[in-house]
């Protein structure tokens, strides 16, 4: 057992490494409830904490502990797709409406462009447009109307025509625009192709053989497995601030888009197994990490190119109350992995997005930058 499951005080284990333990106690002193990191490098094993395990107590989070990984599930979903191409049960360029059927997708949108974000599907999370104009998606956004469906259950094919039932923002493949409809949809075409459920390819292909027992394909349950910290969300209602715990929620409203719970220790396995070839074949892999030009995403993941010439993978997610983190270099050596919770801070998320940008920052800096100045690029 991984002696870090019974870390309890504010230090941490591996080589001495203060610049990651200060920079991770600035995270909590920013409004952070707590922090949990996971560093493997030339230098060995690094595990640290810093803040609480839940409000109004004095335990650390568990350094080893369960989280939501948010849109690090797309990681996993695009490997599983990949799997199946490799298996010959799915085609990469191949349109989604063959296996789809009942959606009537535009034929001109392929596999490739669901797991890269080019079909111009709507986003049933909803849309920011380049004009600076929201428009709504089918899942209530934030404040009491999100709070009020922590534990709805809302059905993959609900999600997708959600999306349908707006206008796609442009013609397949001509350009690029993050949306959670396409790894809904990846969802169902691992479910169509196989036969089988999202979950159960995802234990055959992916956490089985990597043995990754903290790792869990939630679908519709709330719980999170033992032992965790807690997750928080602090929004204005009626004019008051409020604090809601939001370690029990029913993920179903993001599904394979990020529905994930995951440990430090199962996203390093994982991330550094598909960074060294283990999970996909040379030419798949290669194709994963090809990058669109506009945002630098390739297929489930996105590629920063670093000022000195090297390349950085990474995948970070978020979820109400959650904040995920995983990255690593191009051979999978040198990984970087974590989880943020959120605490009673009164932050809007303009404020929250900009102080996990700025903790992203500075982390992948320490880890594999040598403090120098980080790539910037999007995460989602």
């Amino acid at each position: 057992m991984d002696e870090s499951l019974h870390t309890t005080t504010n230090t941490a284990t591996g080589p001495d490494r203060p610049e990651l333990q200060n920079a991770i106690q600035e995270i909590v002193d920013s409004g952070f409830a707590g922090v949990q990191l996971r560093v493997h490098d030339e230098r060995g094993q690094w595990v640290g904490n810093a803040g609480v395990r839940k409000l109004g107590e004095t335990a650390k989070p568990l350094a080893n502990g369960h989280f939501r990984v948010g849109s690090i599930t797309k990681t996993f979903t695009a490997t599983l797709v990949l799997q199946l191409v490799a298996e010959g049960k799915v085609g990469l360029d191949t349109p989604a409406d063959d296996y789809l059927t009942e959606f009537g997708l535009d034929r001109q949108i392929t596999v490739r462009m669901l797991l890269q974000h080019t079909s111009g599907l709507f986003s049933f999370t909803g849309e920011i447009y380049d004009d600076g104009t929201v428009v709504p998606g089918g899942v209530p956004g934030m404040g009491k109307e999100w709070m009020d469906n922590q534990f709805r259950t809302y059905q993959p094919e609900e999600l997708v025509r959600m999306a349908l039932s707006k206008p796609a923002r442009f013609e397949p493949g001509t350009d690029w625009s993050y949306s959670n409809t396409n790894y809904v949809l990846a969802r169902l075409l691992i479910e169509k192709a196989t036969g089988r459920s999202y979950a159960e390819e995802m234990q055959r292909l992916i956490l089985g053989p990597l043995g990754l027992t903290g790792t869990v394909v939630p679908d519709a349950s709330p719980e999170i497995p033992e032992p965790h910290a807690h997750g928080y969300y602090t929004y204005e209602d009626a004019g008051q601030w409020k604090v809601a715990d939001t370690t029990r929620f029913n993920p179903s409203w993001i599904s394979a888009a990020g529905d994930m719970i995951s440990t430090s220790q199962d996203l390093h396995t994982f991330f550094s197994a598909l960074m060294s070839g283990k999970l996909l074949p040379a030419p798949l892999l290669a194709e994963m990490r090809r990058p669109h030009p506009k945002m630098g995403y390739g297929l489930g993941v996105f590629v920063e190119e670093a000022e000195d010439g090297g390349t950085i993978l990474q995948h970070n997610g978020g979820f109400w109350g959650w904040a995920a983190l995983m990255y690593s270099t191009p051979e999978g050596s040198r990984t970087l992995t974590g989880s943020l919770t959120m605490g009673d801070a009164e932050l809007d998320l303009a404020a929250i997005a900009g102080v996990f940008e700025n903790v992203k920052q500075k982390l992948v800096q320490e880890v594999f930058c040598g403090g120098q100045t980080e790539p910037a690029q999007p995460t989602g």
